[in-house]
């Protein structure tokens, strides 16, 4: 087994109180929570993390037993000056711990958010933009979208399970936004599989389900189109079957098999 230097430790990450000033319902799967804070100066685009498109903020959930569950999700338009963002959460009915809170979530309710963190923001300089996901990487894939130039090439693919699941994405003229509405767990492969390739360089931001992400698109783009890696975000947001506990010990596990001399 090869010796691999000790990472240093992370800083911890800010947490800041959130405040519900309003609920919205955007599809009958996805929620807007509007939200308020003493203080989001650490949500300022200057300021690390908050660069990136993909901010994500881990929300706490205390537990009647006194514990807490985190759940991830995109922080999109803060508003510095204002002290305000929005959070959309995918709801499943009764499922899980996020949804079933957002969906009755009532005006000043109370909720502490760890972060912002990230890692993508589109590159201006690339030849063209591939983006895709499914409703649970929707959030990050609308606000790359908001931060491409206006003369922005490219094609945007988003999975949702039924029609009246879409919503208004705005997007610079060049780039093709394609709905794919399907229950069948391989669609947004295909779909990314079946858009004409241009030529250039390609600058790519991938998020949703962990199998169709990771082993649906990831070889496709490493493999058959040999996109560079430093070109490449794409991350599994959930993994069907599994809490986001479960899904990031897979994730971990993942990363062990893939990575020489573990």
């Amino acid at each position: 087994m090869s010796e691999r230097p000790e990472r240093p430790a992370k800083a911890a990450k800010p947490l800041t109180e959130l405040i519900v000033t309003g609920r919205e319902q955007l599809t009958p799967g996805m929620v807007r929570i509007r939200f308020r804070a003493a203080d989001v100066a650490h949500f300022a685009a200057s300021f690390g993390p908050s660069v990136f498109t993909d901010r994500y903020v881990k929300l706490v959930f205390p537990q009647p037993d006194g514990s807490q569950v985190l759940r991830t999700y995109t922080a999109l338009a803060p508003d510095v000056a204002a002290g305000t963002l929005a959070i959309d959460f995918v709801v499943h009915g009764t499922e899980g711990v996020a949804g079933p809170w957002a969906a009755r979530a009532d005006e000043g309710e109370r909720i502490t958010a760890r972060g912002p963190g990230g890692a993508y923001v589109p590159d201006p300089s690339a030849d063209w933009h591939l983006l895709a996901a499914d409703e649970a990487g929707l959030p990050a894939l609308r606000a790359a979208l908001a931060a491409l130039s206006d003369d922005a090439t490219g094609h945007a693919v988003v999975h949702v399970p039924r029609d009246d699941h879409r919503q208004e994405l705005a997007a610079p003229d060049g780039v093709a936004v394609d709905w794919v509405v399907s229950t069948e767990r391989g669609a947004l492969a295909e779909a990314v599989r079946a858009l004409p390739w241009r030529g250039g360089r390609v600058h790519v931001f991938v998020h949703g389900e962990a199998d169709a992400v990771m082993h649906g698109i990831r070889p496709y783009l490493v493999t058959e189109r040999a996109v560079p890696r430093a070109d490449l975000s794409i991350s599994g947001y959930w993994r069907r079957g599994r809490t986001e506990e479960g899904f990031r010990a897979w994730k971990q596990e993942l990363a062990a098999a893939e990575t020489p001399g573990a």
